[in-house]
């Protein structure tokens, strides 16, 4: 057949196509019964029309898929085909099952070389993700057992297949298509002498599958953050940068903006207030403010039904001084991330010290991390993230030149390269020229993603104009995440060398457990 003879329809199949498929059934099936009797195949498409699907060329029925819907607790156990068979020949289909099973797919012999088969196994994951079921679960025969049974057991059979040292004409074609073997099957179909009987169970598991569960539970998927990039500007009160904060939540809000993020100390113009002799003394004056903003800003979170993430401020505790973020959740809770690693010139000058907990925290809208400014630097942080399953990584900074820019801009993108997630930066920009070591300031914000298919070419899903006060959007998907992860043209988290390597802290979380 020449290919450019062909001309390929994929479509649900209809009674009308009975006639051809018992031929191409016959054709293909002559050595385990033939065809389905047109009852059977009947009763398939009205009960289940969305399952049944057929690739036609030029009029001609050349590949089918039948499926059924079935309880996944009960056929991911050992079962036999005859499991699904009912009286009269009908299929056990189950309206109200959890998973796709896959009955029969079967190829005309002139057309194996086309690649309809995996056509056919792609539009069966699409049903399977669109109507949100568990799994697609299948009998596979190994029809070239046979002609290694004298050699090997059924289960080293299937894992030289799956080596790829013997070739299966069935069991290959599914290991190629992301099933996985779950169970070696006795007496499945006993009437197929080249598998002597034997079959696998496969499974191909829907990574987007949601268990059913009340609308107002389901966590959001889709995502809205929003980003402010902050004018350093003189103020004359705390009052007075409240309400310019309070104006940026109140437009993200407008925007139904899931998220608000600050930058790093965007309230450090406050130390304009006080003598700038002493850098210790001015870092622990704007300490001073630090609950005072915190508290303002729950209050905001929830009045304006919007997650905000506080940039950060300096915290005076027993005596010293910490950089600290705070997550405050429109449902009133307020989470803490302290920054771990210290910059020279925090410690210098204003004997900054670095946190010794990090978290992942869980929002209405995702998994969230802050890594403040320096801390985006160090890839552990975010590699013990990603073990935590974060979606979004937020990075509020504070760089003054371009190239201490560059360095947080470039570490984020990586983060979010290996990590596999999402990572925001949002910094200040302007003069503040009656503060000392905070005079001014460089920054463009951004929204970084994966590279890969699913996301923008440049992996770059939102930025800002350069040294502008402004605010910034990005709608993010975080179930591209999920597949990525999983699916993915390479998948970084799943194919760490393990065996090899392990990344693991000295400390303990506050939950006692220990993070590798």
């Amino acid at each position: 057949m020449a290919h450019e003879e062909l001309y390929l329809n994929l479509r649900n199949l209809t009674l009308d196509d009975y006639d051809q498929l018992r031929v191409l059934m016959d054709q293909v099936y002559d050595d385990i019964g033939g065809a389905w009797p047109r009852d059977t195949i009947k009763a398939l498409v009205e009960q289940f029309p969305d399952g049944q699907i057929c690739i036609e060329d030029n009029d001609q029925l050349v590949a089918v898929a039948l499926t059924v819907s079935v309880k996944y607790e009960r056929f991911s156990n050992p079962h036999t085909y005859d499991d699904l068979i009912l009286r009269n020949e009908q299929i056990w289909h189950n309206p109200k099952g959890d998973s796709l099973y896959g009955l029969d797919v079967f190829i005309h012999p002139e057309y194996r070389g086309y690649r309809l088969g995996r056509r056919l196994y792609e539009a069966r994951k699409e049903l399977c993700r669109s109507i949100n079921l568990r799994a697609i679960l299948a009998g596979g025969r190994i029809p070239g057992y046979h002609k290694y049974s004298d050699q090997y057991s059924p289960a080293e059979y299937i894992d030289r297949v799956d080596r790829k040292d013997i070739y299966d004409p069935i069991l290959s074609f599914q290991l190629s298509n992301d099933f996985q073997v779950t169970r070696l099957m006795h007496k499945y179909l006993p009437e197929d002498e080249k598998s002597l009987g034997y079959a696998t169970l496969l499974e191909w598991r829907n990574i987007l599958y949601t268990p059913p569960s009340s609308v107002l539970n389901e966590k959001k998927t889709q995502v809205r953050m929003g980003a402010v990039q902050w004018q350093m500007r003189e103020f004359a009160s705390v009052e007075e940068v409240l309400e310019q904060v309070e104006y940026f939540v109140d437009a993200l809000s407008d925007y139904k903006s899931d998220f608000a993020l600050f930058p790093e100390f965007f309230n450090a113009p406050l130390m304009g207030l006080t003598d700038q002799l002493d850098q210790t003394r001015a870092i622990r004056f704007l300490a001073g403010f630090t609950e005072q903003f915190r508290d303002r800003m729950s209050e905001m979170a929830v009045s304006y039904n919007i997650n905000i993430i506080t940039g950060s401020m300096p915290l005076l505790e027993n005596d010293r001084v910490y950089n600290v973020s705070y997550l405050c959740h429109r449902d009133g809770r307020v989470d803490e991330q302290r920054k771990i690693h210290i910059t020279p010139h925090e410690r210098r000058d204003w004997v900054v010290e670095g946190g010794d907990q990090f978290e992942v925290f869980d929002t209405d809208a995702g998994r969230v991390a802050i890594l403040i400014c320096y801390d985006i630097e160090f890839p552990e942080l975010g590699r013990i993230a990603a073990s935590k399953e974060v979606d979004i990584i937020c990075v509020p900074f504070w760089t003054d030149t371009k190239n201490g820019y560059l360095r947080v801009r470039h570490c984020a993108q990586a983060r979010a390269i290996e990590n596999e997630c999402y990572v925001v930066i949002t910094g200040s920009v302007g003069n503040l020229p009656k503060v000392e070591n905070l005079d001014v300031q460089y920054a463009q914000s951004s929204v970084f993603s994966p590279s890969d298919f699913s996301f923008p070419h440049d992996a770059v899903m939102a930025e800002t104009t350069p040294n502008t006060e402004m605010i910034m959007f990005s709608d993010m998907d975080l179930e591209k995440l999920t597949l990525v992860r999983n699916e993915g043209s390479v998948t970084n988290i799943k194919d760490r060398r393990t065996d090899l390597y392990k990344l693991s802290t000295l400390k303990e979380t506050p939950h006692g457990e220990k993070i590798n």
